[in-house]
């Protein structure tokens, strides 16, 4: 063996014994631990987001007291909204008043925040967004009543397999989408006679019936979730709406079509104070979301080190199954929440402007809430304009087939059903983030041409009918995407989907289950 034989031998073996294996450990770990820190510090921002919406709401309660003259009559109007049938699009200003809509949002926000900081564990991006969506529908269609049956009943899911209460609360605040259904069968499907507004007549049947329904929901939710990633393969944020719209489909034309029952007249209310202002408090909710959207930027301006850094990286993502959260922190995620909110109420303004329709009603003010739901997992204004712009795009459309035709054109882009589709067929921005503009023109164009035709599959009785639209929208549209664009779909094998990362069941187990496995282990040894 030569010399420099035995140099290189001796300099192989050192590099053998060095320990790159426990260096990468190493690293490994303190990237997780920086994940958990990172992870730690989101809970506490999204947690604060919470109370403070919620604490919003309830000082606006009393300022929209003031402000229309019902002080007097704020519970009571409470009261009307909780034992009224509420399908879509049901304004709850109209029921009872601002102020009573106010104060319902802030009752259900505030009692789901109270779960988000009683519940052991963290909270999340999907977290913020099932909070973020019983918000928005507080004001047209779920109620401090109508809520919690549709709430609690996944608790019996989780505690029947033992799963983690934290990391499934998501799913429990989505569940109360089936609020009306509830409602229905509380004060109208068992009555003989027509529902009479202002008189609560409840019948046995009717509250086992809505309890039924509620412990059926609570085990079929569960179970519909992971199989509706894979009709839209993570392209519709709005995970459940296609299954949960399926699923309202079968129960409504169970309750009505097959039993031989004619589905109830959508009712009208009589609002004197609501009638004196058009129909439209457009100044007060003008105040109103850009104080909320304000407070957003600023807060998240501070937590990030007073400055907007990394927020150009925030607006470049895709939004494919992406957890803003994780990847950015949650002080860029509420700078999102401020100028995305923002995006979107100078969306709303133009489009009432320049046509004729809603106002400012109840369902407009609860769809800007709604619009917000994924500004921490996906959302964001560069990815989102192109599907408001498809709306436009049908409208114009629209306009000169009727003028060529000589026919008459029945709805503007400002027509409830339309100011109320838009904020959920945003939830299909992925597309746009990684098939490009001209295929997020296309999502909003079908997307509008659908949306007030599939609330009738359901009655109105599922609030998720905006994601229903948007699922429905992602089976037509992305096979004929992935026909043409094939480079994006092979580029898509390769990537995992995480749950966290989509509205889904977490089959993670509880801590007590995994204790008692535990246990069970070592005995066995």
């Amino acid at each position: 063996m030569s010399i420099h034989d035995f140099g290189t031998r001796k300099s192989t073996e050192k590099h053998d014994l060095f320990p790159w294996h426990l260096i990468h450990k190493s690293l490994k770990i303190m990237e997780e631990l920086q994940m958990e820190k990172r992870r730690a510090k989101n809970s506490q921002i999204i947690n604060g987001i919470a109370f403070f919406f919620s604490v919003f709401f309830l000082l606006s309660a009393l300022v929209a007291a003031f402000y229309t003259g019902e002080f007097g009559s704020v519970f009571h109007d409470w009261y009307l909204i909780m034992i009224s049938p509420c399908p879509l699009v049901t304004d709850y200003l109209a029921i009872g008043g601002l102020a009573s809509a106010m104060l319902n949002a802030g009752a259900c926000s505030m009692s789901c925040f109270l779960f988000m900081i009683l519940l052991k564990g963290k909270s999340h991006a999907n977290t913020l967004a099932g909070y973020f969506l019983v918000v928005a529908h507080c004001f047209y269609g779920l109620n401090f009543l109508n809520m919690w049956p549709c709430f609690l009943a996944p608790f019996l899911y989780f505690r029947l397999k033992q799963l983690d209460y934290k990391n499934n609360l998501h799913v429990c605040m989505f569940a109360t989408s089936f609020g009306p259904f509830i409602s229905e069968f509380l004060f109208r499907y068992t009555l003989k006679e027509p529902h009479v507004f202002g008189q609560a007549s409840l019948t046995f049947s009717g509250v086992l019936l809505a309890l039924l329904f509620s412990v059926a929901l609570g085990f079929v939710i569960p179970a519909i979730l992971p199989g509706a990633r894979a009709w839209h393969k993570g392209y519709n944020l709005y995970n459940g709406g296609l299954a949960f719209g399926l699923f309202g489909f079968l129960v409504f034309n169970f309750m009505y079509k097959t039993m031989g029952i004619e589905p109830p007249a959508s009712p009208r209310y009589i609002n004197p104070i609501y009638d004196s202002f058009g129909h439209s408090y457009r100044a007060y909710g003008t105040v109103f979301f850009l104080i909320l959207f304000s407070a957003c930027i600023l807060s998240g301006f501070f937590l990030n080190g007073k400055s907007f850094r990394g927020y150009i990286h925030l607006v470049k993502d895709t939004g494919y199954v992406s957890n803003f959260a994780d990847k950015y922190g949650m002080p860029l995620c509420l700078i999102n929440i401020g100028i995305y909110g923002l995006f979107f109420l100078l969306y709303i303004h133009l489009v009432i402007l320049f046509t004729e329709g809603a106002g400012f009603t109840g369902p407009t003010i609860g769809v800007i809430l709604a619009a917000l739901t994924f500004t921490a997992m996906g959302q964001h204004p560069r990815n989102v304009w192109p599907i408001l712009a498809g709306y436009q795009l049908l409208y114009i459309t629209t306009i000169f087939l009727c003028s060529v035709s000589r026919g008459e054109l029945t709805w503007s882009i400002s027509t409830q059903g339309y100011i109320n589709g838009v904020a959920f067929a945003t939830g299909l921005c992925p597309i746009v983030g990684r098939y490009g503009i001209r295929a997020g023109l296309a999502a909003g164009f079908m997307c509008a041409s659908m949306c007030t035709a599939t609330s009738v599959l359901h009655g109105g009785l599922v609030l998720y009918n905006g994601g229903f639209t948007a699922g429905i929208t992602a089976l037509i549209l992305l096979p004929i995407l992935e026909h043409y664009v094939p480079n994006v779909r092979e580029q898509m094998k390769s990537q995992s989907i995480l749950l966290k990362t989509m509205i889904a069941l977490d089959e993670t187990s509880s801590g007590r289950k995994k204790q008692s496995q535990g246990s069970h282990g070592s005995a066995g040894h």
